[in-house]
């Protein structure tokens, strides 16, 4: 019996010590593989099994590369996009050429952009929107929940989809295991196109349940469209028992929506291997409602692709400002280059601001981020907790000159493993609203330096809070 025990620690240690040569191999981040390596180490069994679900790095070899898929749409773009006069910004310059460049994000002109900063206002819009449809509508949602909100969102497509609307829906399949199949099989039987992003199924659950669809899309005829940090779901108007809800998403009108039907086509040859490119669904633009109509580029990232963009726009950002940068995020864990940058720009005197929840909904995060946050305090960094609900909205604001709207959280997940999409906006009016929002909510928050208890924890405290931060970058 004994020999058999040790039979049995023999061949687990090899396979601790080939998991680990597989995790150094792999050359990612040196603090992500630290992180997998203690994990694999001191956690036994279950250490090898975290890692096979949600670290084994598969997704370059065995998801269809983002490349093909930006030259299957740059045929529709270039083709039925056409811009005079298009003037770009010179401060920016830089900015959108990288987009340009690692994106295919094309600038757009003409927009009219309507702000909301909650989910009484949102989704009454949403469904007279979805209402005055006559062509297509299209929805890339994270979550679509069947509850009472939600259920009210699908009567409405479906009416859409018996006028002979045509209606397509993109739902994260993770993000909605909690949700009835017969939701969506409703939907399906009205003839709405309805597919799951990374269908999570065994036998290959290990190489798809970590890359997720963290995207919030939705399009109107081409016309109009909504992206930010809203789902499909009643928590965002009522929030929780616990709490109420705060977030923020953007309506846009114009030749922007182009770069927001362009991510969700791509999206949808990604789950269906369907390629649309009718001149219908990128109609001609619509003239500028104002003279200050901000130009809008819509940038995804995801881990198919051979940079972060978001990130790199996010560090891009910090980089160049020369007075402010305002940023709200529920979750703050940020990678090592938007931390060294947010620190850099402050010690050359630029005001960074940070607003976060004071109280999360997931606690391990929050203890991870509460290092980070204190950090970045002692770094000349303004940090605030937002006390009024949970703070979920995400936005960054710049300079009153540059702005940015959408899925994104400042933490590794966002940044590198999930699918996301962000608007960024250029020109003084969209970014001064967007500063207006972020000073709203500031004024309903504490400044975390003027909170002891979160300053200076107990010695047991600021243990378990960098014992959680090695986590970080699995999160």
């Amino acid at each position: 019996m004994i020999g058999w025990k040790i039979i049995l620690l023999s061949v687990y240690q090899i396979v601790v010590i080939l998991t680990i040569i597989h995790v150094v191999m792999d050359n990612r981040q040196p603090a992500k593989t630290m992180a997998w390596g203690l994990i694999i180490w001191f956690v036994p069994v279950a250490g090898i099994v975290l890692y096979l679900f949600f670290g084994v790095n598969t997704r370059k070899e065995r998801f269809v590369s983002q490349r093909s898929l930006d030259q299957l749409s740059k045929r529709s773009m270039l083709e039925f996009v056409e811009q005079k006069d298009l003037r770009l910004p010179e401060e920016h310059r830089q900015l959108i050429d990288l987009f340009v460049n690692e994106n295919f994000s094309l600038p757009f002109k003409d927009n009219s952009c309507q702000v909301y900063t909650d989910g009484y206002a949102f989704f009454p819009a949403l469904l007279a929107a979805i209402a005055r449809a006559k062509s297509h509508i299209h929805i890339d949602m994270y979550i679509f929940e069947d509850d009472a909100l939600g259920m009210l969102v699908a009567d409405a497509l479906i009416d859409k989809a018996r006028e002979g609307v045509e209606v397509r829906v993109i739902y994260d399949d993770v993000g909605c295991w909690q949700v009835s199949h017969r939701f969506f099989e409703r939907m399906r039987d009205e003839g709405i196109e309805a597919v799951p992003f990374l269908p999570v199924r065994f036998p290959s659950f290990t190489s798809k349940v970590n890359y997720r669809n963290h995207r919030k899309l939705i399009i109107i005829d081409g016309l109009t469209g909504f992206v930010g940090g809203m789902n499909i779901a009643l928590r965002y108007v009522k929030g929780t028992a616990q709490q109420p809800w705060r977030d923020t998403m953007i309506q846009v009108t114009g030749s922007g929506v182009c770069g927001l039907q362009r991510a969700f086509l791509v999206d949808w040859y990604f789950c269906d291997r369907t390629l649309i490119s009718n001149r219908k669904y990128y109609p001609a633009s619509l003239s500028p409602l104002t003279s200050r109509a901000p130009l809008t580029q819509t940038v995804t990232s995801g881990p198919v692709t051979p940079y972060p963009e978001i990130m790199q726009g996010y560090v891009r950002i910090i980089h160049s400002a020369r007075h402010y940068v305002y940023m709200e995020t529920p979750y703050f864990l940020p990678t090592e280059p938007v931390l060294f940058a947010m620190k850099t720009a402050a010690a050359a005197g630029v005001d960074i601001r940070v607003l976060v929840p004071f109280r999360s909904d997931t606690r391990f995060v929050e203890w991870a981020s509460r290092s980070y946050l204190r950090e970045a305090v002692e770094a000349g960094i303004r940090v605030s907790l937002y006390t009024a609900g949970f703070l979920h909205s995400k936005l960054m604001v710049c300079d009153d000159s540059v702005a940015t709207c959408g899925s994104t959280n400042v933490d590794f997940r966002s940044f590198e493993n999930n699918f996301e999409s962000n608007m960024f906006f250029y020109g003084e009016e969209m970014a001064a609203r967007l500063r207006d929002v972020y000073l709203a909510d500031e004024r309903q928050s504490i400044a975390l330096s003027d909170m002891p208890e979160r300053m200076s924890p107990s010695f047991v405290k600021r243990l378990l809070e960098s014992l959680v931060r090695m986590m970080s970058p699995l999160m």
